[in-house]
């Protein structure tokens, strides 16, 4: 089982990692076997093994967390205020032509706001460390016709649709069939 960063760790996400080695280093110690350390905490064991090598050239202080893998470039003053214009809308930013924060805008947003340079991915990485989401909105548009919408599900669907394939006997053999 793998732990993917996506965008890096949470400190409490960091702490919960940093007790699953310390947990395997008491572990370490009983000499329980790497599969069996790997299985009851649900890593994979090539995690393990690592783990087992630094704790081998270190002890437990090689365990211990050092810190976020990447650091952030916002202060958390910064966060708070960009959080802040955030919450105001692309609207109050200039973007006039659709009302949705990409992760573009947002880096652009970044640099005009503390002319700090973001990527787009650092951008998505900054935003899910600080637990915002991909958006989804939040109510329905409008313009939206329920009734219309059953219509075409019930009558125009099925007609759109490809019949299924029956099944009909044939052979398992992917060669051309022999013809007599």
């Amino acid at each position: 089982m793998r732990y993917a960063q996506a965008g890096g760790y949470t400190p409490e996400a960091q702490a919960a990692r940093e007790r699953l080695r310390l947990e395997a280093a008491e572990r370490f110690e009983r000499g329980d076997a790497t599969g069996e350390i790997a299985r009851d905490l649900r890593v994979g064991e090539r995690s393990v093994r690592q783990w087992r090598r630094d704790w081998t050239l270190g002890g437990v202080e090689a365990l211990r967390s050092k810190g976020p893998v990447s650091v952030e470039r916002l202060s958390p003053g910064q966060w708070e205020r960009l959080e802040a214009e955030l919450r105001r809308g692309p609207l109050a930013h200039g973007f006039e032509d659709d009302q949705r924060w990409t992760l573009k805008r947002i880096k652009l947003l970044i640099g005009r706001m503390f002319h700090v340079g973001y990527t787009v991915q650092g951008v998505r990485k900054l935003l899910r460390r600080h637990g915002w989401t991909c958006q989804v909105p939040v109510r329905r548009a409008v313009e939206r016709d329920e009734d219309a919408i059953e219509v075409w599900k019930e009558q125009v669907w099925p007609q759109v649709k490809a019949p299924r394939r029956t099944w009909a006997p044939m052979s398992a053999s992917k060669t051309r069939q022999d013809r007599a």
